[in-house]
C-alpha cells in the first residue's frame, strides 16, 4: 500500500460515471467538496478521466480519482490511459476492476503495481467475498466490496453483508480500507451502511439521478459523519 494514501475513515465514494458530463460533473464535485469541508468526512470523487484537471482545480477538499487506468509505461500506445497522465492531470488515485471495467487478475495484479510506482492510490472493486479476499492479498489501499447484480437498483446490501465483507478483507490485511455499496439510494441507507461498521460507502445513480445532487450529496455525507459518530461515541 502507498505510504501516503491520504483517505482515512470514515470516507465516502462518489462516481458519476457516465450519468453526467461537461459541467455537470464540475457542479456535482464542487457540492461534494462543500460537503466534505462541512461534515469533515474524506470524499473520493471518481471522475469522468476527461474532466480530472478541472475537477481538480474546482476543488480543494476532495480527493479525485480516475474511473481506470492501464498497465502501460510512456511510449508507444494509443488510447490507453497511462499512470503519468494521470498524476499530471491532478489525480490521487485511481479505480480499478468496476463490474462495468473488469481485469484479470494478473492484469489487475499489473495495474496496482504501476499505480504504487506513479504515486496513485488505489481503490479495487470486488463483487463477492471470495473476491474480496483474493484482492486483498494484492494490498490496494482501498477494496470495494459490492454485489454486482445490486449496482444501480437502489436495493443496498444488508448489515451481515457489510460485517462479512469488512471481516473477509480485514482478516488478509487488516490496514486496508473496505468501502461497502450498491444501491446506495439515500441517507438513512448510507446510514444503515456506516453503522453496520464499513469504513465508507458511496454513490453514483443515487446521486445523479437525484432531482437534486448538490442536497443528495449532503445528505449523504451528513448521514456519514452521524453513523460514524455514534458508532465511536
Amino acid at each position: 500500500m502507498i505510504p501516503n494514501c491520504k483517505i482515512k475513515a470514515p470516507f465516502f465514494e462518489i462516481g458519476p460515471k457516465s450519468y453526467l458530463y461537461g459541467q455537470d460533473v464540475i457542479d456535482l464535485a464542487i457540492a461534494a467538496d462543500k460537503a466534505s469541508e462541512k461534515y469533515g468526512v474524506d470524499i473520493i470523487f471518481t471522475t469522468p478521466i476527461v474532466e480530472i484537471a478541472r475537477v481538480k482545480a474546482a476543488t480543494k477538499n476532495i480527493h479525485v480519482f480516475a474511473p481506470h487506468m492501464d498497465p502501460i509505461v510512456p511510449g508507444r500506445g494509443l488510447a490507453d490511459i497511462l499512470p503519468e497522465s494521470l498524476v499530471a492531470a491532478g489525480a490521487e488515485g485511481v479505480m480499478l476492476n468496476h463490474v462495468e471495467k473488469p481485469l484479470d487478475f494478473e492484469t489487475l495484479q499489473k495495474t496496482i503495481v504501476r499505480a504504487e510506482e506513479v504515486g496513485l492510490c488505489t481503490i479495487v472493486c470486488a463483487d463477492s467475498m471470495a473476491d474480496a479476499s483474493k484482492i486483498a492479498t494484492l494490498n490496494p489501499d482501498i477494496i470495494v466490496a459490492e454485489p454486482s447484480e445490486l449496482i444501480g437498483t437502489g436495493v443496498s446490501v444488508g448489515p451481515e453483508y457489510v460485517e462479512a465483507a469488512t471481516k473477509c478483507v480485514k482478516d488478509v490485511n487488516p490496514d486496508i480500507l473496505v468501502l461497502t455499496a450498491a444501491g446506495i439510494a439515500n441517507g438513512q441507507d448510507v446510514y444503515n451502511t456506516i453503522i453496520a461498521g464499513a469504513d465508507a460507502t458511496g454513490s453514483s445513480s443515487g446521486i445523479a439521478k437525484a432531482p437534486d445532487r448538490a442536497a443528495m450529496v449532503d445528505e449523504m455525507i451528513a448521514a456519514v459523519r452521524k453513523a460514524w459518530d455514534e458508532r465511536n461515541a
